[in-house]
């Protein structure tokens, strides 16, 4: 491939550099490639040489390539490689600049113990600290290279001699299917491979921590990771997964065993706060004690709106709020929490507008909702609570009790990766529900669930 053959390939971009020493060729793109790792590792040798019979004696790179075929110039080129080529001979070489934040700790996963470190948008320094803490020859990481523009890499990993080969084959046949013009980020890559169905609950679980993914390896899941992407996809996921974050195994299990049974209480505390209380409030103020229900009928003297309104507009007001609080700069966020929480919310009491009791029960299930840090868990129980809502002002407590069993049922019908959401619940699965929803001591941590691995099911000590 000539030179002017390739600036057509590239339209005459004004990053691509073109060198001639003596008789040897150098192309690369500028903005990819360190003009110090070129200078030392091409530039240099070529200059200093007074023959140059063969470039593999002169040149030396980390990683150098000999290319078979002229037409993978341009793929090499976009991926910070230098190409050297002497008449017919092509070497690719890496000298990629540094164009990726460092190693820093996690920011939506935090934890006060355990590793401090997170993935970046490097995939091979991902790689690199997942493969520090499993130095296994049974790692295997397969890549790929999905999207027609982006040629994004995209790198399958998984525990040979645990994971399930019949998921590792169906994962890998979806990606080799996919077509597409480029894929950005991970999560569009989980789309693509699951599918975005109608539910509102993840179906994916999106990590930023290696030690959380590390974990999930050894239990048997596989895991995905997207160059350009901060956040590692690990599968199958399952409706418990979001409710115990990574953290939780560096912990006493007595503690945090407390701790999970307050989580299940706030995700339901999150969801069904303003639909009980319209619905003792409209229908059901039988089941109220009476001195209650008078102060509830006081404090609600003089709202011009019914509690169903009032409700379904403090909760529209705290969505509004808590979005400006993620969208604006940090600098921002604890003035809008302030401005929004305090004062309207005092002033919204003084007017009249609304009750004393609709503050706290908003405010409770805002704050019972803070206890989970995946988007997608937040953004569901935000949809499921104005369901809830909707259903308890037309049938009270009545409504409720059909829509939970409705939910359960929902719960019960997803499969993702023909792997059902309810797992270690329905079917029950003693060894992964011990390790999951309830923690035992790490010591009785024996087996891995059977859904995730069908081989080498024991994870420490000897079968007796």
């Amino acid at each position: 491939m000539d030179e002017k053959t390739l600036k057509n390939i590239f339209h005459n971009s004004s990053d691509l550099i073109v060198k001639n020493i003596k008789d040897v060729k150098i192309y690369y793109l500028e903005s990819l490639c360190s003009s110090d790792a070129i200078n030392d590792f091409i530039l240099k040798p070529l200059a200093l040489a007074k023959k140059i019979p063969h470039l593999e004696k002169v040149l030396a790179a980390p990683n150098t390539i000999k290319l078979k075929n002229a037409s993978m110039i341009p793929y090499y080129l976009e991926n910070g490689f230098s190409i050297v080529i002497k008449k017919k001979n092509i070497y690719a070489m890496e000298t990629k600049a540094k164009i990726t934040r460092s190693i820093s700790p996690p920011e939506t996963q935090t934890s006060i113990y355990g590793p401090k470190d997170a993935f970046t948008e490097n995939i091979q320094t991902n790689l690199g600290l997942i493969k520090r803490r499993i130095k296994e020859e049974n790692l295997i990481n397969k890549d790929f290279l999905v999207g027609r523009r982006t040629k994004t890499k995209v790198s399958l990993l998984y525990i040979e001699d645990i994971a399930d080969e019949k998921l590792i084959t169906t994962l890998t046949q979806r990606i080799e299917k996919i077509d597409i013009d480029g894929i950005i980020d991970s999560s569009t890559l989980a789309h693509l491979l699951l599918g975005e169905s109608k539910t509102p609950f993840p179906m994916f679980h999106s990590v930023e921590r290696p030690d959380a993914v590390s974990s999930s390896l050894l239990e048997g899941k596989i895991a995905l990771i997207c160059d350009n992407s901060p956040f590692a996809i690990v599968l199958p996921a399952f409706f418990s997964d979001f409710i115990n974050p990574p953290s939780d195994i560096y912990n006493k299990s007595i503690n945090v065993n407390f701790i999970k049974i307050i989580r299940f209480i706030s995700f339901f505390i999150t969801v069904l706060s303003p639909a009980i209380y319209v619905a003792l409030i409209n229908y059901n103020q039988e089941t109220i004690p009476l001195a209650l229900l008078i102060n509830f009928a006081t404090q609600r003297d003089g709202v011009p709106f019914p509690a169903p309104i009032e409700a379904l507009i403090m909760l529209i007001l705290c969505e509004i709020l808590r979005e400006s609080d993620l969208r604006f700069p940090s600098n921002y966020g604890s003035s809008i929490s302030i401005l929004g929480a305090l004062i309207l919310g005092d002033a919204a009491v003084s007017a009249g507008i609304v009750s004393p009791i609709m503050i706290i029960v908003i405010a409770i299930t805002f704050i019972t909702g803070l206890i989970f840090n995946e988007i997608e868990m937040v953004n569901s129980t935000r949809i499921f609570r104005f369901i809830f809502l909707l259903v308890a002002s037309f049938f009270g407590l009545y409504g409720i009790t059909i829509m939970l069993i409705a939910l359960f049922l929902h719960l019960a019908s997803l499969e993702p990766l023909n792997k059902p959401y309810t797992y270690p619940l329905a079917p029950y699965d003693k060894n992964y529900f011990l390790a999951t929803i309830y923690k035992m001591p790490k010591k009785k941590d024996l087996y891995r669930g059977f859904l995730l691995s069908t081989k080498n099911k024991r994870k420490q000590g000897e079968e007796k």
